[in-house]
């Protein structure tokens, strides 16, 4: 059951590591913030010991190839923030200011368990500001080639239909569908952990890429089988990361939604794109506020969305 309030993390938690792509080191501080505030990203220690606050927007992509990118390069952007946003995403957590010393987010063991694992060991604070959604009101499809996305109106919650196809034994086609409760994310999704072909990998080393990959972070396979001595965390974890990463880039859109999203042979790119489409559509969305609970002697069911007034003006994506 998705709460009717905002809400933030209790209290500052930190997190270290590596980027997966650049291998530099960073630290990352995720604070409480108020209601309205949403998710915002400063990037800390640039030249001239300068900062630069980045709000964590589709707005503000600036990449999407290997993995989700905000903010501009020149001036200091921040990659790889789909694991971090899905956490957030997944876990309800509304508004929270973010600092982070370097230009990646942690690749940590290449899932979003371990930010979950810090938020929830400060926990998630409500606010008392109503939440509010984008609730999706007429269809949304981007395609490319052969993968395709997605959006559908729904009645109430957000859904993810998820599908990959890849000409590799070890991971074949997979399908997934998933309600986006934070209960069902943290069992079934957050572990999920980034995966990639060993030749791909040997091929981005020699581009100066994916410098900080290796097993401890990172699912590899040699076409026929997963090399990692552990293997797999869950049966079909490759549609599950996909799951993760579509969770984590749709969190762009700013609010959490109300519709179904659904995606074929998707990625970071297509994600981004859905959204750009959504946007650029004024009439294939609105802005709802979570009405109170009231008595049901009011004949008015609790949490009902009522309009908002005053509507506001990676895993490679080679899927």
């Amino acid at each position: 059951m998705i709460g009717l309030r905002q809400t933030t993390v209790k209290n500052r938690v930190e997190i270290g590591g590596i980027g997966v792509h650049s291998g530099a080191p960073a630290k990352l501080v995720i604070h409480p913030a108020e209601a309205g505030h949403g998710i915002v990203f400063q990037r800390t220690g640039l030249d001239g010991g300068r900062d630069r606050i980045v709000e964590a927007s589709h707005k503000h992509v600036s990449a999407t190839e290997l993995c989700t990118v905000v903010g501009d390069a020149s001036s200091g952007a921040i990659s790889t923030i789909e694991h971090l946003m899905a956490a957030l995403m997944g876990l309800g957590v509304d508004n929270a200011f973010i600092e982070i010393d370097g230009p990646e987010i942690p690749i940590m063991d290449g899932s979003a368990w371990p930010f979950v694992e810090a938020i929830q060991s400060v926990g998630v604070l409500n606010l008392s500001a109503k939440r509010r959604f984008l609730k999706i009101l007429k269809p949304i499809r981007v395609e490319h080639e052969r993968s395709w996305c997605e959006l559908r109106p729904a009645d109430e919650g957000f859904s993810l239909d998820v599908e990959i196809d890849f000409p590799i034994p070890a991971i074949g086609r997979q399908r997934r569908v998933f309600d986006l409760e934070a209960g069902v994310f943290v069992r079934e999704v957050a572990r999920a952990r980034t995966f990639g072909l060993l030749k791909d990998v040997e091929r981005l080393w020699k581009a100066n890429l994916a410098l900080g990959a290796s097993l401890e972070n990172t699912v590899a396979l040699d076409e026929e089988r997963v090399v990692n001595p552990e293997g797999l965390r869950y049966p079909d974890e490759f549609v599950r990361h996909k799951l993760l990463d579509a969770i984590g880039d749709l969190a762009l859109a700013g609010s959490r939604m109300i519709g179904r999203f659904r995606s074929y042979r998707g990625g970071h790119r297509m994600n981004f794109m859905a959204l750009q489409a959504l946007f650029a559509d004024r009439s294939a969305y609105a802005m709802v506020e979570a009405k109170a609970a009231r008595p049901a002697a009011t004949g008015v069911p609790a949490g009902e969305l009522a309009p908002a007034m005053g509507i506001p003006v990676f895993a490679a994506d080679r899927n």
